[in-house]
């Protein structure tokens, strides 16, 4: 089973510390947190374009960072020892609601666009043997259901909010597994 879930991306965004546009910090280098959602390396390779991008335009060296999970990433942002994070909505919201009252505040500032878009897909899948064709199907089957990171909108809050939807209810229909990431969510399907 594959079924494809359309998400707009209210808050995909890029943020900015509102600390770092004060005062007299502008410095040579600027580090950039992207979201833990696959392989590390992966990660890095595919963004060196955009740090490349970045580096011209601003005429700063730029430092890729890929933290363990949504929440040190959340958390390295919180601290300010990072000057721009990628979140998905769910991170973001959970980022700036720990924020509130602090002395760092961030701001989104751009958003993904992919395909002349900013929506972006989440997709349930499922082993074949467990013979899946829509989610209905897995209304009192006892399942195990991984989902990635406990912060992240496309591989854990779209996919169970959809499965609610359905009348598939987590403890009752399924047992969930976090991973941390969307590439071990798919490797715990084979």
């Amino acid at each position: 089973m594959s079924l494809t879930l359309s998400i707009t991306s209210l808050v995909a965004a890029t943020t900015i510390s509102v600390s770092a546009l004060v005062g007299d910090y502008n410095p040579d280098k600027l580090k950039v947190a992207l979201l833990p959602d696959e392989n590390a390396a992966t990660i890095i390779q595919d963004n060196k374009p955009l740090a490349s991008y970045l580096e011209k335009k601003l005429g700063k060296k730029i430092e890729l960072i890929v933290t363990t999970d949504y929440s040190s990433m959340i958390e390295a942002t919180r601290f300010g020892r990072v000057d721009l994070a990628y979140f998905g909505p769910v991170s973001y919201t959970i980022a700036k609601d720990m924020m509130k009252g602090g002395k760092v505040d961030i701001e989104p500032f751009a958003a993904r666009l992919k395909g002349g878009t900013t929506k972006y897909q989440s997709v349930i899948i499922a082993s074949s043997e467990a013979e899946l064709s829509k989610i209905e199907d897995m209304k009192g089957k006892s399942l195990q259901v991984a989902f990635g990171d406990q912060a992240s909108t496309s591989s854990h809050f779209a996919p169970k909010y959809t499965m609610m939807q359905a009348g598939v209810q987590p403890g009752d229909d399924y047992n969930e597994n976090f991973t941390g990431a969307h590439d071990a969510v798919a490797r715990n399907v084979e």
